[in-house]
């Protein structure tokens, strides 16, 4: 994708965190938007900010797990604004306990919301991208698409569907002027731990803490996101801890597990 400007965007997600930022960025950047949340106030802001760029926004109150919400949402976007150029799944949910503590309604969950909403927004929206001169599809992976980590065997689970997802989209859609970017991001300051499913209030709040603390900001990972998009990067990595895994995974990929398990065992977390 050579430009932003005058593009037409559909971010899922997009009340706050990253999905916010991108919303935010893109329009300074001169595109229009089609904002997605189940949040209606959060969403509301986030169109608020949009429209004090003076580009056009509309928004959606959709959930992505719904597949007959979201094949409407296609419609509805391409009937308002007529035209689809950008999608960024980005919607996102996450469960932390062990696999035997996460119940069968949190994979339902999760399931729904971090794979079936990618898939659903792919779907639905790539017939109105192949219209296009140019278009790009986003997908939020993780740091936990790329590295398995104790506590997070539903969002693993997710994230690497998503990679693998977005990786076979790339191959089958290169040459067609519909680009694929898989995001792999480490801890961001975003909502996703404060809306978290867990069995451990006290270690959640432990996890919220040391976002607040550590992580990166949503607008400098949402700068990062359309970098990769432009570029036509298949994936892009982000955060410090993201790029490390990456690579412990890459340089010793059964052993990087033997130290994560001892550190499990260790600290009995991932913190």
């Amino acid at each position: 994708m050579r430009s932003f400007e005058n593009k037409v965007a559909v971010i899922t997600g997009a009340a706050s965190g990253i999905g916010r930022a991108l919303a935010q960025q893109l329009a300074q950047r001169g595109a229009e938007l089609a904002l997605v949340d189940v949040n209606v106030s959060a969403l509301a802001e986030t169109a608020a900010s949009v429209a004090a760029t003076g580009r056009r926004v509309t928004t959606h109150i959709v959930d992505v797990a719904d597949a007959a919400r979201m094949e409407a949402l296609a419609e509805t976007v391409v009937a308002q604004h007529g035209r689809v150029e950008l999608l960024v799944n980005n919607a996102g949910v996450s469960v932390t306990g062990t696999f035997e503590e996460q119940s069968l309604d949190d994979w339902r969950w999760i399931v729904g919301v971090n794979l079936w909403g990618v898939v659903h927004g792919c779907k639905f929206f790539l017939p109105h991208l192949r219209q296009a001169e140019e278009a790009h599809i986003v997908n939020l992976s993780s740091m936990f698409g790329l590295i398995g980590l104790p506590t997070q065997s539903s969002y693993c689970a997710t994230k690497f569907a998503v990679r693998g997802l977005s990786e076979a989209l790339w191959a089958e859609l290169h040459g067609s002027g519909i680009g694929v970017t898989s995001v792999h991001p480490g801890g961001v300051k975003t909502n996703i731990v404060r809306d978290s499913r867990t069995a451990d209030a006290s270690a959640k709040q432990q996890m919220i803490l040391r976002f607040d603390r550590m992580a990166m900001s949503p607008e400098k990972v949402a700068a990062k996101i359309l970098d990769a998009a432009l570029r036509n990067e298949l994936r892009v990595v982000i955060c410090p801890e993201a790029r490390v895994a990456d690579w412990a995974k890459r340089l010793f990929p059964a052993g990087v597990h033997q130290l994560v398990a001892r550190g499990y065992r260790r600290f009995g977390s991932l913190g």
